[in-house]
């Protein structure tokens, strides 16, 4: 299944979610006036939102914000919310500089990156959204099964070597078949979060021999779907629209021993490590001063489990949730 597949699927699934969601922060829903600080005219119905919403960053967390942001428009039609895919360090530049109101992030905000945002005197909270399973996916004709954190080192770090599986040490199966490695760019909090927690150092990866595809996680799919040899990562959604074209390695729990499989369970649990991780929205104070912005990311906190299952992602625990809503009010005042 394509993102385009995910969203029809989502829209026909979810026509009036809006009518639902608790739009506790001066926004109106479904026609009734809200104490919290809506504008209403004397006649007493409730202000329409209009104006625009723009976001960029991961294109890892971009499925889940789209569809959040069209569902958001079909209840608010005067509201216009777009989406960008810069990666996550190019949002945060874009973000920091003034030029969007959300930024999409799959890491934490970085040290350079929040000195930048004050330099720009850009306040913002960082919001978690959903939790990810980052998939370390090969071709469905590789025999391996499992690999560990080191094997994965001799594939992707910056003293590798090695061009054909058989070169790898220890794996669970013998494959004599040339690696086609693909990555993300410099630019992606995927690669960010690949690069340290395998290769110990964040942006550290080998430069020969690596098909670098940017922010499009779908050329991933189709370069290690057309190569027998082929391994590339990416979040657990882009895994669970492809898996009938690709297979995902489980990974050896560095502390356990264990191999597991990315799955919502076994994220949630702890048990995928080292490459479970949180998605993230960052709304800025500035632009939650507008009543659209206030109303879309109330509609987002409160809508984005339901829409994470259906577009494969890893919903928020309730404590989660419950800490994503208590930051957004701090943020809103």
């Amino acid at each position: 299944m394509n993102h385009e597949e995910t969203r029809v699927r989502l829209k026909n699934w979810l026509p009036a979610v809006a009518c639902g969601a608790a739009l506790a922060l001066g926004a109106a829903a479904c026609g009734e006036d809200d104490e919290a600080g809506a504008n209403s005219g004397n006649d007493g119905e409730t202000a329409v939102l209009a104006g625009a919403i723009r976001i960029d960053g991961s294109s890892t967390v971009a499925p889940l914000s789209e569809p959040l942001g069209e569902l958001f428009n079909e209840e608010n039609p005067d509201v216009n919310v777009t989406v960008g895919t810069s990666g996550t360090g190019g949002g945060f530049e874009k973000f920091c500089a003034g030029e969007t109101d959300i930024s999409d992030a799959s890491r934490p905000i970085e040290a350079e990156e929040e000195r930048a945002c004050a330099e720009g005197g850009v306040e913002y909270e960082e919001l978690v959204v959903a939790n990810d399973g980052l998939t370390v996916v090969v071709n469905p004709e590789n025999p391996i099964s499992c690999v560990s954190v080191e094997q994965l080192a001799q594939i992707y770090g910056p003293k590798a070597t090695a061009r054909n599986w058989s070169e790898i040490k220890g794996l669970d199966a013998e494959f004599d078949a040339e690696l086609e490695i693909f990555s993300p760019g410099s630019d992606s909090g995927t690669f960010d979060y690949f690069t340290e927690a395998i290769n110990g150092e964040e942006g550290a990866q080998r430069s020969q021999g690596v098909n670098v595809v940017g922010e499009d996680d779908n050329a991933t799919v189709t370069g290690v779907a057309g190569s027998e040899g082929g391994i590339g990562y990416f979040g657990y959604s882009f895994y669970a629209e492809n898996q009938d074209r690709l297979k995902a390695l489980e990974i050896r729990n560095p502390e356990t021993g264990e191999c597991v499989a990315p799955s919502p369970e076994t994220v949630q649990s702890g048990e995928y490590a080292p490459l479970g991780r949180q998605l993230y929205i960052y709304p800025s104070a500035q632009a939650l001063e507008r009543p659209e912005v206030r109303a879309f990311v109330s509609f987002y906190l409160e809508n984005v489990n339901s829409v994470a299952e259906r577009a494969g992602f890893i919903p928020l625990t309730e404590e989660q949730l419950e800490a994503s809503r208590e930051k957004l009010a701090r943020l809103a005042g």
